[in-house]
């Protein structure tokens, strides 16, 4: 059996594939959605900001546009999109099965996600109701029957989670197949301890976690950069610093698992528990005087909030649990895991039950009694 190099083989190449093609179709999916609503509503007022909302977790970063009185009009370039091709490479270099299988229970959030677009756009230019286009400008943004700007949007709006779908089921397909695939890495990282194999899986559980746990905190922050905070307000500020502290704080956390730093993992399990009191934004979308301002976008911060909050749990469970593996000689194969596997595709394993002497010989050994061999070329 062998070690493949990175995309060397079908599997690999068709699971990025997968990622890439549906990336570049929703991106523009949605790019066309956002052009052709932008053409006639106002996203300063906060009914429409679904839009925004929704293109800002399909786009990286926002600029300022003075012509559009919307200050955050996102950019076309992807930023989920990123993350997941990202976490696609990194996971297929790394060999992580565990990234993979992450990345599909990710992309089966994105499916929801995509679909309640739907409802909320819906939601947010409907305000007249299911009327038909009657020759004025205000039928065909704020109604949602024939001719409307809704109905111009609808199939492709439906058609983004369809294709989101598609390349989910693909992409658990090829899943199954890179499992098999990456399996004998494991055995040449940890060996064929089982129980190194265990805590080394869970270590790979927790470096995933933490990967999503900055995406979802990055979404749900943008949200509500773009729905409620000023961009002249303190909290602006704060919102904006508190990304890349999140990062840091993270990126310690790994390297605590990694390293088994255990006063720096206590320090990092101790803030994962308090960030869990992040969850009363819940309450503010469905309560007044707030409820308000999250009236097109409440499902999709509810369902990015949710996410978070059970991503950050699952880290923080994981975490003890890879927290009492520490001293338990796992470590140089988490600092050195890579290194420790041989040159891609020089490796082979065959089983010889019979030594060449025995087969020039037609079998015959003089006698000696025959032993199995294992050789590693």
């Amino acid at each position: 059996m062998a070690i493949e190099a990175f995309l060397s083989t079908t599997a690999q190449r068709a699971y990025l594939g997968t990622i890439a093609i549906q990336a570049i179709v929703v991106l523009v999916l949605v790019g066309l959605v956002f052009s052709w609503v932008d053409a006639w509503v106002d996203f300063s007022r906060t009914i429409y900001k679904t839009i925004p909302c929704y293109l800002a977790l399909f786009a990286f970063g926002e600029q300022v546009s003075p012509s559009s009185g919307y200050p955050y009009k996102p950019l076309t370039r992807p930023s989920n999109r990123i993350f997941e091709i990202l976490m696609a490479v990194d996971g297929l270099r790394a060999r992580n099965i565990i990234q993979l299988a992450g990345i599909a229970i990710f992309h089966g959030c994105l499916i929801a996600f995509a679909a309640a677009q739907v409802h909320e756009t819906k939601q947010a230019l409907s305000m007249l109701g299911n009327c038909d286009y009657d020759g004025t400008r205000r039928s065909y943004i704020e109604c949602s029957g024939a001719g409307t700007l809704f109905a111009k949007i609808r199939p492709l709006l439906i058609t983004a989670p369809c294709v989101i779908a598609a390349a989910w089921l693909s992409l658990l397909w090829w899943t199954k197949v890179l499992f098999a695939e990456f399996g004998w890495a494991i055995f040449h990282i940890v060996g064929a301890n089982p129980a190194m194999k265990t805590m080394y899986r869970w270590y790979q559980v927790i470096i995933c976690l933490l990967k999503f746990d900055f995406f979802f905190f990055a979404g749900v922050t943008m949200q509500l950069l773009i729905l409620v905070v000023s961009r002249n307000s303190a909290e602006f500020g704060i919102t904006i610093t508190a990304i890349p502290i999140v990062l840091v704080l993270l990126s310690f956390a790994a390297i605590a698992v990694q390293r088994e730093i255990r006063w720096l993992m206590s320090v990092s399990l101790v803030l994962m528990l308090a960030s869990e009191t992040y969850l009363y934004k819940l309450v503010r979308f469905f309560t007044p005087p707030s409820e308000d301002t999250y009236q097109t976008t409440r499902i999709t911060l509810a369902l990015f909030t949710i996410c978070a909050f059970l991503i950050l749990f699952a880290t923080f469970i994981v975490g003890l649990r890879c927290f009492g593996d520490f001293d338990k000689g796992l470590k140089p194969s988490k600092v050195h895991g890579q290194s420790l596997l041989p040159t891609p595709t020089a490796e082979k394993i065959n089983l010889i039950g019979y030594n060449s002497e025995a087969k020039a010989s037609g079998g015959s050994t003089g006698g000696a009694p025959l032993t199995s061999r294992i050789s590693i070329e």
